[in-house]
């Protein structure tokens, strides 16, 4: 073992003045007294000073220095006085890192998490934080839903990559985390029948208000990767007629999600004006009682489809599970495999870009058919309201 540093006291010998000197067993003696022994403590090593009341614990805190110094793991910022390995300075550090990187929304939701964390792991040492620590406070949120602790568990675990990466830890520092099974919740679906007298009755309510309404949420139930919030964000520039795409920029990915369009929707999205690349396709007309192009808010498609639903009689269904999980169960009706469910879904990475599109784009063109409802109408035999579509 080292013998760096040593064991001092601020004390002197009342009758010579001398310093006390470590006996090496146990006590600080006076050279020229042996009796008369030091009261205070200090233990020293390289620039950490601890102070101590009694030499046996002064002894032990200097020979656990020196072990961990022997064994490659010490670290004077854990002993310092403005804490600067404490969970609370170090996330709060994160925090303001992420607000660089991350959209707003997210980053909020990454500063609840912070803010929870925070107040539970207060100022303790981050190397102190193991596995036993993380449960009980994953344990501290159990009157939240599953996902919402996995959400937090998640976030603290990309805390804790960044602080291996800027070397606050070493992997050896780095501990396991709890798991969190997630209770997913099921949205109500419907057949492809309810969902097209959905679409149907849409058309008829929004046709003199803004024809675009339908035609949206029917691109909802056919493009299954593309999301509600993905779609009232498409700006004009981003629709590629030509080639037959809707692209969709992924900022955090630093690159778009490629969707192919049918023959029948590329005709459709041609009978709409054209307006600046940098405008929404999604904006509200004369007469709508907002301000014409403007775009449309978040909740416009879900109001309509809620109207919609209540005038045919259709109860609980919202436009999410009403549009991407009910085409994704009737695509699997129509004997689509999971696997190509999934491609068109896009719940793997979507290979946007690569030469041409081709094989790929051909395979989703045809999943998109089934999934917009053509051979469903005709089987029915209302082959007045496909031609509508």
């Amino acid at each position: 073992m080292c013998m760096i540093g040593g064991i001092y006291s601020d004390q002197r010998c009342p009758v010579c003045s001398s310093t006390f000197k470590d006996d090496g067993k146990k006590s600080l003696k006076c050279p020229n007294h042996n009796k008369i022994v030091a009261t205070r403590f200090s233990a020293r090593f390289k620039s950490v000073h601890q102070r101590f009341n009694n030499y046996d614990n002064a002894k032990r805190f200097l020979e656990g220095l020196r072990f961990k110094y022997d064994e490659g793991n010490f670290d004077d910022r854990d002993y310092r006085k403005n804490k600067p390995l404490g969970f609370s300075t170090l996330i709060e550090k994160w925090i303001e890192r992420k607000k660089q990187e991350v959209k707003p929304k997210n980053y909020n939701n990454l500063k609840n998490y912070a803010s929870k964390a925070s107040a539970f792991f207060a100022d303790t040492n981050i190397k102190d934080i193991g596995y036993p620590e993380l449960e009980d406070f994953k344990y501290s949120l159990s009157k939240l839903s599953s996902k919402t602790q996995k959400n937090y568990i998640d976030a603290l675990h990309t805390f804790w990559e960044w602080l291996r990466k800027c070397k606050y830890i070493s992997m050896q520092d780095f501990p396991e985390f709890p798991s969190t099974d997630v209770e997913i919740g099921y949205r109500k679906t419907i057949d492809k029948e309810t969902q097209i007298a959905i679409l149907n009755e849409v058309k008829k309510l929004t046709a003199n208000y803004n024809p675009k309404i339908w035609f949206a949420i029917k691109l909802l139930s056919t493009y299954i990767s593309i999301r509600p919030g993905e779609l009232i964000s498409l700006e004009e520039g981003n629709i590629d007629l030509g080639n037959g795409y809707l692209y969709f920029p992924k900022p955090k990915e630093k690159k778009y999600k490629a969707v192919p369009l049918i023959d029948e929707d590329i005709e459709i999205f041609r009978s709409f004006p054209r307006g600046l690349p940098n405008l929404r396709f999604l904006r509200h007309t004369k007469g709508s009682g907002r301000k014409a192009g403007s775009p449309f808010g978040q909740h416009v498609l879900s109001n309509w489809w809620k109207k919609a639903c209540k005038n045919i009689g259709v109860n609980g269904v919202d436009l999410y599970g009403g549009t991407r999980h009910s085409s994704a169960r009737a695509l699997r009706k129509a004997g689509r495999s999971p696997e190509e469910i999934k491609k068109a879904s896009g719940h793997h990475t979507n290979k946007a870009f690569e030469r041409y599109f081709r094989i790929e784009a051909d395979d989703l063109r045809e999943i998109y058919k089934d999934a917009s409802g053509k051979e469903v109408v005709k089987n029915l035999g209302h082959i007045e309201n496909a031609n509508q579509l």
